[in-house]
């Protein structure tokens, strides 16, 4: 069982939606709290992320947008000191989007990675999946 210190952000993440909590528990008694529920029309955008292949559809496009959106979001912060520590909970292919997104500030701050879909799970299930890892 890895430790999530209290402070802890916790990005749980899909193509649509993301889920942002803070861990107000304890290092090894992990209590989440949401703070946040970010949609892509929550968050600035510039445009789809990157080359878009000829056989991508326009939901494939919105979804490598939005991975973008928030991995931008998650690197303001980071770069702002707004949390020390962070856990990527996705879907493995949002995931995979996310990742060479982040700036190094936000990767260094990374303590755990879980790619599986929680965006519609409850709380408790997330936290169980926290200590499982």
């Amino acid at each position: 069982m890895r430790k999530i210190p209290t402070g802890t952000w916790v990005m749980v993440a899909d193509g649509a939606e993301a889920r942002l909590f803070h861990n107000v528990g304890s290092s090894t008694r992990v209590s989440l709290r949401q703070v946040k529920l970010l949609q892509p029309e929550d968050l600035p955008d510039d445009g789809p992320a990157g080359h878009r292949p000829p056989e991508s559809d326009d939901q494939a496009t919105d979804e490598a947008t939005f991975a973008k959106q928030l991995a931008r979001r998650l690197n303001a912060a980071a770069l702002k000191n707004e949390y020390e520590y962070l856990v990527l909970m996705a879907d493995p292919q949002t995931l995979g989007q996310i990742r060479p997104q982040l700036h190094k500030q936000t990767a260094r701050r990374i303590v755990m990675e879980v790619a599986k879909t929680f965006t519609n799970s409850p709380v408790e299930d997330i936290q169980d999946a926290l200590l499982e890892e």
